[in-house]
């Protein structure tokens, strides 16, 4: 019997813009969580914890706090519900968690949902796989809204990890951020960041390959968050019903 979709910090912007997405397509919302106190997207069901959510739903989708990503992914995995995580600034501990549950469920884990930042995600692996490191020094600059709590942005992260992958580097390795006072000349093959914040960006990403005589930037920029909400829906309704895994925007839009 198909249960619906259940929403993980559904009184939040994001949360009510996924609530709308659901009615938008069709499907059913069988209600969600957030804090204690807070009021829930007009007419959704507020549920007292994630294991009553996973009960309840066949996927949840989850823009929530890195730190509820150990109990979510433990929750959803023990429920044998799918999963469509938008979280960003999770740490390594929280993607092994991520990594654990797939083994037993299907979980749609993406840094952005825009189909258009994830054909630039595609772009960059392919531009990092043609330009060498040698040749072309990569830079990555992001802007969001001065309300966002991790930096560099999870999209921006995504971006350097295709690269490095195409390089066939561990983006840790090669990774340059917050540069300040005198910190030498550039190393040849790194990755550079820069996360700027104020008012109410919603999202804008630059991935730029710098050459001796050449310059290539890709830029993407989002206007409304709801390019985010429908992507996720999208990635709820296509998961349900697929094998335990760990899945990609790209695999929902059929990139690959």
């Amino acid at each position: 019997m198909t249960k619906g979709i259940g929403i993980a910090g559904i009184a939040g912007r994001m949360g009510r813009l996924l609530a709308e997405e659901v009615a938008a397509a069709g499907a059913t919302l069988v209600g969600g969580i957030d804090r204690p106190g807070a009021t829930p997207a007009p007419g959704a069901i507020l549920l007292p914890d994630i294991a009553a959510l996973a009960a309840a739903a066949d996927v949840v989708v989850d823009f929530t706090h890195a730190s509820a990503v150990p109990a979510h992914a433990a929750a959803l995995a023990a429920a044998g519900t799918a999963w469509v995580l938008g979280t960003t600034g999770l740490s390594a501990t929280d993607e092994a968690a991520v990594h654990e549950a797939a083994e037993r469920i299907a979980v749609v884990y993406a840094p952005n949902f825009s189909p258009g930042v994830n054909l630039m995600l595609a772009l960059a692996e392919r531009m990092g796989a043609v330009l060498p490191a040698e040749g072309y020094d990569v830079e990555i600059v992001e802007m969001h809204h001065r309300q966002k709590v991790d930096a560099p942005s999870g999209t921006a992260i995504g971006l350097g990890r295709a690269v490095a992958r195409a390089r066939g580097v561990d983006l840790a390795a090669v990774r340059e951020s917050g540069r300040d006072g005198h910190t030498g000349a550039r190393r040849t093959g790194a990755i550079g960041f820069a996360a700027l914040r104020g008012g109410q960006v919603v999202g804008e990403h630059t991935l730029l390959f710098a050459g001796a005589s050449e310059h290539i930037a890709l830029t993407h920029r989002a206007f409304d968050r709801r390019v985010f909400a429908s992507g996720a829906i999208r990635a709820a309704l296509w998961v349900q019903g697929r094998p335990a895994g760990l899945y990609t925007m790209m695999d929902v839009l059929g990139m690959r």
